[in-house]
């Protein structure tokens, strides 16, 4: 599996800086097969609460997980340049279940999985989100990648680590997307870069280069649809 560098170039950030990525990002043709994809319809098609609802595996699988409110839906939305296809909610800890989508262009299925970590959610259902991600987790063979977001805004937090520890676990390939990067100003947002790329050092399962994002200013978009566009067969 091929390693994906962070955003490159410089954009402006919502206060008009602008923000600098020091590595290249993926080559034209990769950002073509990244556009293509995304291009093509993709839609909703599957939801399931428990791993024995789970659908017939229908290509590759590539998931995205992350504390609640890191903005996952957003992203979503903002890879798939669609404005309401994963349901964007002000009330954190709303997701409670697996949400499939499919690329038709792939074929290829993007999960969203359910949040963690969101503290006043009651402890049996933070359990079975958990638990139902896990198995998930262990158990889907077509599942090539977890692209874990983080909000580049703040620390990491203890249960961030905790599905780091599962995912190594588990032996499954996970990358380290920021996000809400156009909130941050340049320098914090550097030394965020390198706080985490330190931390992925540890982790074995880990890709040892991150992607930053912001859905609301496009920063990074293309980038990780060329990610994810590596896994269409």
């Amino acid at each position: 599996m091929a390693d994906h560098a962070q955003g490159h170039g410089a954009k402006a950030d919502s206060s008009g800086q602008r923000l600098k990525f020091e590595t290249s990002g993926p080559s034209p043709e990769q950002i073509e097969a990244g556009r293509k994809l995304f291009a093509s319809p993709c839609e909703f098609f599957y939801a399931a609460q428990a791993l024995d609802h789970l659908p017939a595996p229908r290509g590759n699988e590539i998931a995205l997980a992350g504390r609640s409110n890191v903005g996952k839906s957003s992203l979503i939305n903002a890879i798939t340049g669609r404005k309401a296809l994963a349901r964007v909610s002000h009330q954190p800890g709303r997701t409670r279940q697996l949400n499939f989508f499919e690329c038709q262009a792939g074929p290829l299925v993007l999960v969203d999985m359910p949040g963690y970590g969101y503290a006043e959610a009651p402890k049996e259902i933070k359990r079975d989100w958990q638990g139902l991600m896990l198995d998930y987790l262990r158990g889907r063979p077509n599942l090539r990648r977890v692209f874990l977001l983080l909000d580049a805004r703040v620390e990491v937090k203890v249960s961030d680590l905790t599905v780091m520890e599962l995912l190594d676990q588990s032996a499954v390939s996970f990358q380290i997307v920021l996000t809400k990067a156009d909130s941050v100003k340049p320098c914090p947002l550097k030394r965020k870069q390198d706080e985490v790329l330190a931390l992925v050092a540890k982790h074995p399962a880990a890709m040892n280069q991150i992607i930053t994002t912001s859905s609301a200013a496009g920063i990074g978009v293309e980038e990780l649809r060329a990610a994810i566009a590596e896994f269409v067969e």
